[in-house]
């Protein structure tokens, strides 16, 4: 099957940060020949401020109302792909609006491979606490159970984010196929 009839359909990556959604999204549209987004990278442009920055100043419940409306914007009908921010499926309205206007993919994660690429960089909000590891397993105790509500989930694979590329291509081609011979299942019950 062709890349580009996998489906029309949004997909939207969803995970806990670190798990690579901007890299493998990046990578993937390029592979679907479709448009790419950001949602943090949307709200920043948006707002003018970095995430961080309008969560110090504005708290995490103004920041997911904003990134609400960011995501319905870039859900727009069109076939695209977005990596999301960390917290954006766990919020009940978001997910409804991911699920109801994407095809949803949670990039897991294991918690080394996770703490590994969190710990290059020292923007994370939610991680400037004083046991960043601790904050992570109670993140993931969390939300994994929410994340698991996606309608695809794929291990992100250590080392090169390309071979995660690879498995979510796998994940929707199978998928795809799922749902042709559904279809088609259906079709010879009604004819």
């Amino acid at each position: 099957m062709p890349l580009l009839e996998i489906t029309s359909r949004p997909i939207a990556l969803v995970g806990l940060m670190g798990v690579g959604k901007t890299t493998i999204g990046r990578r993937l549209a390029k592979r679907l020949d479709r448009p790419f987004y950001d949602s943090d990278e949307e709200i920043e442009a948006a707002s003018g401020r970095t995430v961080a920055g309008y969560f110090r100043d504005h708290g995490e419940d103004l920041f997911r109302a904003g990134e609400k409306r960011v995501i319905e914007r870039l859900l727009d009908g069109s076939s695209v792909v977005i990596g999301t921010g960390g917290g954006a499926f766990i919020h009940p309205e978001t997910r409804e609006i991911l699920k109801d206007k994407a095809l949803t993919i949670w990039l897991k994660g294991d918690f080394e491979t996770v703490m590994e690429r969190v710990s290059r960089k020292n923007t994370r909000p939610l991680l400037q606490v004083a046991d960043p590891r601790a904050k992570m397993r109670e993140l993931m105790d969390v939300r994994y159970p929410i994340y698991a509500e996606a309608d695809l989930h794929v291990n992100v694979a250590s080392g090169p984010h390309l071979r995660t590329v690879n498995r979510v291509i796998r994940a929707l081609k199978k998928h795809e196929n799922k749902l042709a011979k559904k279809a088609k299942a259906n079709g010879k019950q009604n004819g």
